[in-house]
């Protein structure tokens, strides 16, 4: 029941794919720069950027030139967008450009930089979107597409009078705020540092702000610089000591993790209400393995916030992973309970759900687990679903109703590694359960829609080999080699099939020997190896493979055919011990019942 858990954080990135558009009045317009192509061509610093110096923090509306709609300028515009649908991005774009200079209409000089966008050619772009900061110098959407372009541009210097000039425009309060967006739009330059350089240049006059250290810590921490970055952070604690953004910092800068944990630690202990740090305090402890501990975390965030989801997922994940089962439960239920009330949340039910499914298959309540599943919706983890819910019900015998779920899940799949899943997985109930006629039908049928699938090929040859259909087992086998001469598992499957039968023995050696060139430390061709020379009467080398092949791997498998040849040898003491470890592993393995049989062997 218990799995390896990760909690991670995620973090926000800055992409170029983003096209310019008009935002809305609830969200912030993307940058030109988000659909620049990565290699721009050295952009002078033009004079005509000055005038962006002017613009104040505060939103002024920008007065649209009064010119007539002349005959002229329609013709302009309308032979450009004309041009532009025909594929002829530079003449509409010049034409745009020119037009905008003419009439000093920012409009046109944004459409023009749209153009140049999607023809992604950002140097065009930049010197239009120039020309619109210089039109309508208190556009936001202006502005920030502007400094986008620039961080991808190999001269971005021409930016640092005009961040200086704004942080000097801005509202005291402001400023804390700008000089960490300033950071992050400064983190995206090519030249770091450089970078780096402005942004001390520009944050030099607020050096009583908590916000100036913090933002030259993650700039130097990002340079690599960790003790500058340490000293940087702690300045900024000690500026403002319940800062949680601060002590944040500071751990994030810590380069011993143990040490970075103690600090936060000991902030939790004076500021026990700081949220945010008792989130990064709990998933370090996931990250330590210290599950109790961070579920405890959990358990004391929950207190401030009973339906707070990532709490609540959180502590069913934890409950999981400290063996607390039933209440587990609790807290995933309550998790899709609050999910559905909140049906903006973008969140998926997923993960909880299979978790509920493995809880109460985990007592046995099949009919529980199944519940769970089925409300498994189409996505990334559906087909997997399904295939549970198959094996779940075959389980309880019913494997019609097993093989109708997988059935219809094939209709539902949309890619062909889906169908293969599902195609692959009926045929693993049907083998589960014996019935390995009806499963070689369910591959043959799968090999009709997808011939040259290796996978559903040695799947095939291996119901074919339980059948005694050794022709179309070798058949399906090589081909698997004709496709990937390669597939070790092909070479070892025929090599080992006829060990297996005692025939074509010198054959035999040399597929399981190339099988072992391609995969030297398999454990069950080396097996195979063991086996064969076991065939051939051999019988130091046989010992020797098939002790190293489960020293790599004692399966039960192995375990019978070393038991099988030191009862050979005469040291049957150690032959029955190996068999009873077999059987204790694997008590209803046919293949050892039939061996101890062969043998007259009574364990």
């Amino acid at each position: 029941m218990k799995k390896p858990l990760a909690i991670v954080t995620l973090s926000v990135m800055l992409s170029a794919c983003a096209s310019l558009r008009q935002p809305s009045e609830t969200e912030s317009a993307p940058t030109a720069a988000d659909k620049a192509a990565a290699n721009t061509k050295k952009a002078p610093a033009n004079a005509r950027s000055k005038s962006l110096l002017k613009a104040k923090v505060q939103q002024t509306e920008d007065v649209l030139p009064g010119n007539e709609l002349s005959e002229e300028i329609l013709y302009k515009v309308l032979s450009s967008e004309i041009a532009f649908q025909r594929g002829q991005w530079q003449a509409a774009y010049v034409t745009l450009l020119s037009t905008a200079q003419q009439t000093r209409d920012p409009r046109l000089a944004r459409r023009a930089a749209e153009i140049a966008l999607s023809a992604r050619r950002p140097h065009e772009a930049l010197t239009a979107v120039r020309l619109w900061t210089e039109l309508a110098p208190h556009s936001d959407e202006a502005l920030q597409n502007y400094l986008g372009l620039i961080m991808l541009s190999e001269n971005i210097s021409e930016i640092q009078p005009l961040l200086s000039q704004r942080l000097a425009d801005a509202a005291p309060q402001a400023r804390g705020p700008m000089i960490l967006q300033i950071q992050r739009l400064l983190a995206r330059a090519k030249d770091k540092a450089l970078a780096l350089s402005i942004l001390r240049d520009v944050v030099a006059p607020y050096s009583d702000l908590l916000e100036s250290h913090l933002a030259l810590a993650q700039a130097t921490y990002a340079n690599g610089d960790i003790a500058t970055a340490r000293k940087e952070a702690d300045t900024a604690l000690k500026i403002k000591p319940d800062s949680e953004l601060a002590i944040l910092t500071v751990a994030q800068v810590t380069q011993d993790p143990a040490e970075a944990m103690k600090l936060v630690g000991n902030f939790l202990k004076r500021y026990p209400d700081a949220r945010e740090v008792r989130i990064a305090y709990a998933r370090g402890l996931v990250e330590q393995k210290q599950y109790v501990d961070a579920r405890n975390q959990f358990e004391t965030l929950l207190k401030s916030d009973a339906d707070d989801l990532t709490t609540l997922f959180a502590l069913g994940i934890l409950s999981v992973q400290t063996g607390k089962l039933q209440e587990a439960e609790g807290y995933l239920k309550r998790y899709l309970a609050v999910l559905a009330t909140q049906p903006e949340d973008e969140r998926e039910p997923t993960q909880a759900l299979l978790l509920l499914s493995q809880i109460a298959e985990e007592r046995n309540d099949i009919d529980g687990a199944l519940k769970w599943l089925e409300q498994v919706e189409p996505g990334e983890a559906y087909v997997n679903a399904q295939i549970r819910r198959g094996q779940l019900l075959a389980r309880r015998g019913d494997i019609d109703g097993a093989r109708k779920v997988l059935e219809q899940a094939q209709l539902e799949a949309g890619s062909e590694r889906e169908q293969l899943q599902l195609i692959q997985g009926e045929a693993q109930i049907l083998r589960d359960t014996n019935r390995h006629a009806e499963a070689a039908a369910v591959l043959q049928s799968g090999l009709k829609r997808f011939p040259d699938n290796t996978e559903l090929l040695y799947d095939y040859a291996m119901a074919a080999d339980k059948l005694g259909d050794y022709v179309s087992m070798e058949a399906a086998l090589r081909k698997i080699m004709a496709i990937n001469p390669a597939n070790q598992h092909a070479y070892n499957a025929l090599g080992y099939s006829l060990a297996d039968r005692n025939t074509r023995l010198p054959e035999a050696l040399t597929l399981i020997k190339k099988a072992s060139e391609l995969a030297p430390d398999d454990a069950f061709i080396t097996d195979s190896l063991g086996w064969i020379q076991f065939r051939l009467g051999n019988l130091d080398e046989a010992e020797n493979q098939l002790r190293r092949a489960y020293g790599l791997r004692p399966d039960p498998e192995i375990g019978m055919h070393l038991g099988e040849l030191l009862w050979v040898r005469g040291k049957k003491e150690e032959a029955k011990q190996l068999w009873r470890d077999a059987q204790s592993k694997d008590p209803g393995n046919e293949a050892l019942k039939a061996t101890l049989t062969r043998l007259n062997v009574q364990l």
